[in-house]
């Protein structure tokens, strides 16, 4: 029994020693619980809401007050000409525009019937879906409200009008997302194992005593990475339009080239994970945990990120994979060029950096 005591002892021992497994292993279960708590949920709140009212009587003002009042919608702004409505979606200011016809009180009165437009960006069909849902909610609810009050049939018919995505196709949705977390989990994690097994098996310093440079060693290790992303890049793409039909409605070279830099992105931060852990075991946990949980909750890929709280958006803007499915959602489905993508270029650029100079920083206070 003393034996087995001290065999028990001597594991928590080699457990206890190793700190950032430690943290990974107490920690992540805590961060877990939090972001899948506060991320995933099937309520779309605050939904930013543009209105388009030519007509500004009694009935378009109580049902802008109705919209804005509810906790799934927030009006944003109104706009005075039909024109402005598509580039407000383009730039991701809205998620939803309603557009009231001339004269609506007046025609409902007369006629019994007046019509609203709702207009939703459907590159996101599970939100277009809820917030045209939500909307025609309040525009049924005003309706019943006036034959109630006056006992006069009228129908107040939501015209629905989808952006971008018609059809209503999932594959819209799930694509730009998968080739996040694809890229980033191929580059990432397996650039952070090839190296933490260089240096948990001991070549590494064979490796770095050779007279190669260190930095053509971590070169020779994420080129091979580099092209095997670009094979899953291309047959990703080519999948994506010719069998689930997601057409590359933008820029083909914007969309490529910020690929690329993502591939990028993402091998860095796979030399960074590489130069704070030991072992192959750490460094997968590392890869594993800390890195795919959030491209799935944080990045936009599954669940909207303005639907989240204050501080999980936040967040969400230091993942990577989020500016890259927002620049690969602007050009494969919005159609926009690579002049729209600039904001989200110019953050993946600055992520590389930081990330290069960082891992090889420490990367050469370690090993050399």
């Amino acid at each position: 029994m003393k034996q087995f005591l001290t065999f028990v002892q001597k594991e928590f021992h080699h457990i206890f020693r190793d700190h950032r497994t430690m943290l990974i292993l107490i920690g992540m279960p805590i961060v877990e619980i939090i972001l899948f708590g506060f991320a995933i949920t099937t309520e779309v709140k605050d939904s930013k809401v543009v209105i388009l009212d030519s007509s500004h009587d009694v009935a378009t003002r109580h049902i802008i007050d109705e919209i804005n009042a509810n906790k799934y919608f927030n009006v944003v702004e109104y706009i005075h000409n039909s024109n402005d409505i598509q580039h407000i979606f383009q730039k991701g200011e809205a998620t939803l525009a309603v557009v009231f016809e001339d004269h609506f009180y007046e025609t409902l009165l007369h006629t019994g019937k007046a019509q609203i437009q709702l207009i939703a960006d459907a590159s996101d069909p599970n939100t277009a879906t809820t917030v045209t849902y939500y909307a025609n909610r309040i525009i049924a609810d005003y309706q019943q409200t006036l034959m109630v009050q006056n006992n006069v049939p009228y129908q107040i018919t939501p015209n629905v009008k989808l952006l971008y995505n018609p059809e209503m196709k999932g594959a819209y949705n799930f694509v730009p997302g998968v080739l996040g977390m694809i890229l980033m989990l191929i580059c990432a994690m397996m650039t952070s194992i090839a190296i933490v097994r260089e240096k948990e098996t001991g070549t590494m310093e064979v490796l770095l005593v050779s007279p190669i440079k260190p930095i053509m060693i971590i070169l020779a290790k994420m080129v091979p990475y580099f092209v095997v992303s670009c094979f899953n890049l291309c047959s990703v793409l080519l999948l994506s339009v010719y069998v689930l039909g997601v057409p590359v409605a933008g820029s083909l070279f914007g969309l490529i080239l910020v690929s690329l830099l993502f591939i990028v992105v993402s091998l860095s931060l796979g030399l960074l994970v590489s130069t704070l852990t030991n072992t192959q075991l750490a460094a997968m946990l590392v890869s594993g945990m800390v890195f795919l949980l959030p491209v799935i909750l944080l990045s936009g890929m599954i669940f909207p990120i303005e639907n989240m709280p204050v501080w999980m958006q936040w967040l969400s803007d230091i993942i990577p994979a989020k500016w890259y499915i927002q620049a690969v959602k602007a050009l494969m489905i919005q159609g926009l060029g690579i002049m729209n993508i600039l904001k989200e270029t110019g953050i993946l650029v600055l992520m590389t950096i930081i990330f290069i100079v960082i891992s090889l920083k420490k990367f050469n206070v370690r090993l050399e």
